[in-house]
């Protein structure tokens, strides 16, 4: 059996975003959206930001993709606007031994993250991550027919596995997100959710999105492997295969 191809998800699946990145996130992108969405100079009321974000997030996948096709922003603004930080480095938190996890796995891996280039960039080189990734797409990088379609676009996916040649059942996603692991399996992909960083109280609000992420106690039918972090995926290759 050939070696898989390993997409790895970034924030909260290599490092802990929820401890400082995502509420700078979230602070950076309720800004931006109030002053798109409000009116004569004025910006919009908190309410009306989160009452966009919600609807957007469930609406497209993304907010991103709301405030595109509804307030005709830049995708390339509102990334740049969300991921400004003061000191990025100083925020980054994450588990020791992950170079040598990544070594441990056989296969090529890629990076598969709906954050900016830039930034992800700088994060993966902070963690010295970057040598051991074949290929780095983010999100400015996933379009298919000329439109933006992040995950958990099953269109991008599909769009991955042709341009790198591999079979579905034998590409590995490894995510915290629930949502992009479902996509994957509806592809014939297998799927490792990655939990550690996530709110274990459903008022905790530590998603990008500034929405409350979902209670985990089962794993759902379209996860194949659910582990605590990453580095428990050696032990469990066993239960990707």
């Amino acid at each position: 059996m050939p070696h898989p191809v390993w997409l790895f998800d970034l924030d909260n699946t290599l490092h802990n975003a929820s401890h400082a990145i995502f509420p700078a996130i979230n602070t950076n992108m309720n800004a931006y959206m109030a002053r798109v969405l409000g009116k004569e100079g004025v910006d919009a009321d908190p309410d009306v930001v989160n009452a966009a974000r919600l609807a957007y997030w469930k609406r497209y996948g993304a907010t991103l993709l709301g405030m595109i096709k509804h307030h005709q922003v830049r995708a390339e603004d509102f990334l740049r606007e969300a991921h400004t930080f003061e000191e990025l480095t100083a925020m980054i938190r994450a588990e020791r031994g992950l170079a040598r996890l990544l070594k441990r796995l056989p296969g090529r891996k890629i990076l598969l993250t709906n954050a900016p280039r830039g930034y992800s960039r700088e994060v993966v080189r902070h963690l010295g991550l970057h040598r051991h990734f074949a290929g780095h797409i983010a999100i400015e990088s996933m379009r298919v027919h000329r439109q933006l379609r992040p995950k958990p676009s099953r269109l991008l996916l599909h769009k991955l596995l042709a341009r790198e040649g591999v079979a579905a059942h034998n590409c590995i996603l490894v995510e915290d997100t629930l949502d992009n692991l479902k996509a994957a399996k509806t592809l014939g992909m297998r799927t490792a959710w990655i939990t550690q960083y996530l709110a274990s109280k459903p008022n905790l609000q530590q998603r990008a999105d500034n929405l409350p992420s979902p209670k985990f106690t089962k794993r759902p039918v379209y996860v194949d492997v659910k582990v605590k972090s990453v580095r428990k995926l050696p032990a469990n290759l066993h239960r990707l295969r």
